[in-house]
């Protein structure tokens, strides 16, 4: 029997293990731990790999949202319109400004945001929408962008899965007004605890979000606004700054992984994932679709094959969630797909032979 981990990160970080412990060990000898120069410099590096002016580094992912929120106004009694198919921290950002999370229901190709639902909550509330590119693939962002336009609400996109990702040429990060990254460790680009970023072409934003990250520091004694502590981790930087020039590279293994699980799942009676035609999807995970979703998890999980659920309960049904008012059948196509996604093992170091077991195992229980 074979062991396969989910994610396997020792995979990814012996190859490049003496250039990430020369970066370490650069940090710690100069010991300048605070905003120094690898978060400067990994800002200027990502923000063009992005396409974008700016990027702005900060603790998490979350931190990237409610920052970016907050930059753009959005306070106690606003709307904030977004996918209840999401990891729970997206909600969170809103709620840590004091604003109302309107959720709408998903595409359930991409199991990303429906822009017909978005068109059809926005209220005089409505002062953002985060679109999420769930799983690596980006939203459809086109329709999403005309309505940002029409009715004046920014876009502020939920990178968070898709480092590298592309919709119609364009980067994840690069299609809102401002995008939010997770360097979470299991991400595309992860690092090695937590860490986060904001892309934006606005000056003023950008200017807001370092002073939120940083107490509202604005010069050695000035505090002009009441902040946090949010600053990107200077060993985390010199970490990623190592790993993003590895990112594409990476992303192109992920795609050939995806590749052959579709090759070897298709005649399975499973849904498989779908890449949209003017998309580039990045692969953060990759999700099958079953019926028997439990039983296969269980079966695979007792065959040595690690598997994840991204994510069983919808963000409006879990209990932080009751004072919002909704309840089971609100979006159908959401709580169909938390009943049947089932996430396989999906890192670039992934072999063949480890996917023709993980395949083998799939048919396996098929045939009971």
């Amino acid at each position: 029997m074979k062991n396969i981990p989910l994610v396997d990160l020792k995979a990814g970080f012996n190859p490049i293990k003496d250039e990430i412990m020369k970066a370490v060990g650069d940090v710690l000898s100069g010991m300048n731990l605070y905003l120094g120069p690898n978060c400067q410099a990994f800002e200027t590096e990502f923000a063009p790999y992005c396409k974008t002016e700016y990027a702005i580094g900060v603790g998490s992912g979350t931190e990237a949202i409610q920052f970016s929120l907050m930059a753009y106004g959005v306070e106690s009694g606003d709307e904030v319109i977004t996918s209840p198919h999401t990891f729970f921290a997206t909600a969170e950002a809103i709620v840590a400004v004091g604003a109302k999370p309107v959720f709408v229901d998903i595409d359930p190709l991409t199991y990303t945001i429906s822009p017909e639902g978005i068109r059809e909550n926005i209220t005089r509330k409505t002062k953002a929408i985060i679109p999420v590119h769930m799983y690596g693939q980006a939203a459809d962002m086109e329709p999403i962008q005309q309505i940002s336009k029409r009715y004046g609400i920014p876009i502020i996109e939920d990178s968070c899965q898709a480092h590298g990702a592309l919709y119609k040429g364009e980067k994840a990060g690069s299609l809102g007004d401002a995008g939010c990254f997770s360097f979470y460790f299991t991400k595309n680009l992860g690092g090695y605890g937590e860490s986060g970023m904001v892309t934006t072409n606005n000056s003023a934003i950008a200017d807001k979000i370092r002073l939120y990250r940083n107490h509202g520091h604005k010069s050695k004694f000035e505090h002009s606004v009441f902040g946090y502590n949010g600053r990107l981790d200077e060993i985390q930087a010199a970490i990623l700054r190592v790993k993003l020039k590895y990112l594409d590279e990476s992303n192109n293994k992920r795609t050939t992984v995806a590749e052959r699980y579709n090759s070897l799942l298709k005649d399975i009676p499973l849904i498989l994932p779908q890449e949209v035609s003017d998309r580039k999807h990045a692969y953060h995970l990759y999700v099958i679709r079953s019926v028997r979703r439990d039983k296969l998890q269980e079966y695979l999980n007792n065959v040595g094959i690690g598997t994840g659920i991204h994510y069983r309960t919808p963000v409006h049904l879990q209990p932080a969630a009751k004072v919002l008012g909704y309840k089971e059948g609100d979006f159908p196509e959401v709580e169909a797909a938390c009943s049947e996604i089932l996430s396989l093992p999906m890192y670039p170091e992934l072999e063949l032979d480890e996917q023709e077991y993980i395949a083998e195992k799939i048919k396996e229980f098929y045939s009971l």
